[in-house]
């Protein structure tokens, strides 16, 4: 939650958003969270996709024009299992953003929410060393965790 405020505040710290726009996702942000995957549990959708206030392109394009990051589509990147492995998806859901790559001591991550500051400061925490960012959609961040869910091993019942 404390990255969807910060992310929040930051669209409208921007002018990406109006506040009172913020206001009424943050109030059906409320409304899904307890009922809703994951993948449906985020401000920046709410305000995206169920009020169309913001698009995921114009916030990529001012991250990269005003923020100097890289943008990348996991999709298309062959993600090396080491720089995965052990990878806390639960993390990754409530900051919106994935480890993907490790390159001379660099860490590559993709972000939907690099705007948070919660959520720099979470990465910068867990990782050792220097980071690159790249922005990213929600659905890049999304599909990259649930293909994770589905590949991670399951519990054996006895």
């Amino acid at each position: 939650m404390r990255a969807n405020r910060l992310m929040g505040a930051a669209l409208v710290e921007r002018n990406l958003v109006k506040i009172e726009e913020l206001e009424q996702a943050n109030e059906r942000l409320l409304q899904i969270v307890d009922s809703s995957p994951p993948r449906q549990c985020t401000v920046l959708g709410v305000l995206a996709y169920e009020m169309k206030v913001l698009k995921e392109e114009e916030l990529l394009q001012f991250l990269v024009e005003q923020e100097g990051l890289g943008v990348v589509d996991l999709r298309c990147y062959e993600i090396a299992e080491d720089a995965v492995k052990g990878l806390d998806l639960g993390a990754c859901w409530a900051t919106w953003s994935v480890p993907f790559d490790q390159v001379d001591g660099f860490h590559f991550i993709a972000s939907a929410y690099w705007l948070s500051p919660a959520v720099r400061t979470f990465w910068e925490k867990q990782l050792n060393g220097p980071i690159l960012w790249f922005g990213t959609t929600l659905e890049g961040i999304a599909d990259f965790i649930e293909k994770r869910e589905s590949s991670a091993p399951r519990p054996v019942a006895n």
